[in-house]
């Protein structure tokens, strides 16, 4: 079953700035708390420039080593 907590508890914060800067890139407005009536679509762009952005940062992580 999937579960939807951080495995970095502290990180939650840092997580939700990030989630709104992504939304803020695709053209999404998100408010704080609850997000239920953006579309399917929305939410789906918003979840695929976060993981665009993360194996960006992770790619520019492997060239500085």
């Amino acid at each position: 079953m999937a579960s939807n907590k951080a495995l970095v508890p502290e990180a939650k914060e840092a997580l939700e700035r990030f989630k709104m800067e992504a939304a803020s890139e695709v053209g999404v407005n998100l408010k704080q708390g609850y997000n239920g009536d953006i579309t399917a679509r929305q939410a789906g762009s918003v979840g695929g420039q976060m993981v665009k952005k993360m194996i960006e940062s992770y790619e520019n992580s492997l060239k500085t080593k």
